[in-house]
């Protein structure tokens, strides 16, 4: 499937994005109609890829610990997807982590600016991790310290393969309004069933002619792990994504098409595997091997073999992020577009918050009604 961007009803809600990274948040709420200001992002090949895909965003290449916003006056959304690494199972869970403490300039920006909503995202861990000045879950004290400056909080974890991102990815949202109004903000329901990936990356995963930006696909894995063996195969089997990092994980490495991936991340490694191919775990030696981190683990590790590998394109990534494929992603290298692809928030999640967003703003202001009414033990709002 090829992702376009969808035009929606427009409208004159505002938002303004503070660690916008490669735009996931930013142009979710573009596509639910609410009108971009200004986006702050710190990292400078993220800053180009803000630029070339939206030429008329005003897009401030600097620290947000330096950034002051152009305006303070009628701002509707303050959107934040501020730094996970400190937070993250993927990094190292360091409640001293400076950028821990960044949501402050949040806070510093909200104050300054007062917002109708803020909407910050990150991961799972902010519920339990304890910040270290107060001893409260992180969670916790984010909400009190915008409770200090006149906003209730609302917050909620999400399986993102529920809402239809085709990965497991779990993401934890706050939404901060202030106090006394948005009473009819509901975050959105989760669809009965989990999304594949077979609509995302299938068509891409077989036809190596299909022209993409950032979409490179070359058939010859160079790896130390697996094994590209080159033997004859009947043509008409399909490519199948494999996982060729994290070679010591429990989970096999053979992706199928109905299920949802898990998370992607600036790390992880996942391609194609076409042609007799076998996956199996084995006991490695680690006398004199490379690579060896823990040469006492008993581990074993997954190898793959087939006739053809190649690594996934950041255009198979970012399909996997849910962006639109005219969203071109600049870098020196494939790390850089990795790594904005890997900590953007998929887009079409981004969408369906920013449009129940606009929806409790627009009850709030009295341009749409509400009508309850019930079906079966259901309440249902239009």
């Amino acid at each position: 499937m090829i992702l376009n961007i969808r035009d929606k009803n427009k409208t004159d809600y505002t938002y303004l994005g503070l660690f916008a990274g490669a735009g996931g948040l930013d142009l979710g709420f573009e596509l639910a109609g609410f009108q971009h200001t200004e986006s702050n992002e710190i990292l400078e090949y993220a800053v180009k890829t803000l630029r070339l895909n939206r030429p008329d965003w005003a897009v401030v290449h600097k620290d947000v610990r330096e950034y002051t916003p152009s305006f303070n006056k009628g701002l509707d959304v303050l959107l934040a997807g501020f730094p996970c690494q400190g937070f993250s199972l993927g990094g190292n869970r360091d409640e001293a982590d400076e950028r821990n403490t960044l949501y402050r300039e949040v806070v510093r920006i909200a104050k300054y600016m007062q917002p109708r909503v803020i909407v910050l995202e990150n991961v799972l861990n902010l519920r339990t991790m304890v910040h270290p000045e107060t001893g409260k879950p992180f969670a916790q004290q984010i909400a009190d310290e915008l409770s200090a400056i006149g906003y209730t909080t609302t917050f909620d974890f999400f399986r993102l393969s529920k809402y239809g991102v085709p990965q497991t990815r779990r993401r934890f949202i706050f939404i901060a309004y202030r106090t006394g109004t948005l009473r009819n903000f509901k975050f959105p329901k989760p669809q009965r069933e989990e999304t594949g990936i077979k609509d995302f990356l299938y068509q891409l995963g077989q036809d190596l002619s299909i022209t993409l930006p950032n979409h490179d696909p070359e058939w010859g894995f160079k790896s130390y792990a697996h094994t590209e063996t080159g033997e004859a195969f009947d043509e008409s089997e399909i490519a199948i994504p494999v996982r060729f990092s994290r070679t010591a994980s429990e989970g096999n490495p053979v992706r199928d098409f109905e299920s949802p991936f898990p998370a992607v991340d600036t790390a992880t490694v996942w391609g194609w595997a076409k042609g007799n191919v076998i996956a199996e775990r084995i006991v490695k030696s680690r006398d004199g091997a490379m690579f060896v981190r823990n040469p006492e683990s008993k581990a074993k590790l997954w190898r793959i073999k087939a006739s053809r590998l190649r690594p996934f394109t950041a255009r198979e990534y970012a399909r996997l992020q849910t962006f639109p494929d005219d969203w071109v992603f600049c870098g020196n290298n494939k790390r850089e577009l990795q790594l904005q692809i890997g900590n953007a928030v998929p887009v079409i999640f981004a969408e369906k918050i920013a449009l129940k967003i606009r929806e409790a703003l627009e009850l709030l202001d009295g341009r749409k009604q509400e009508i309850l009414f019930e079906i079966g033990e259901q309440t249902m709002l239009f």
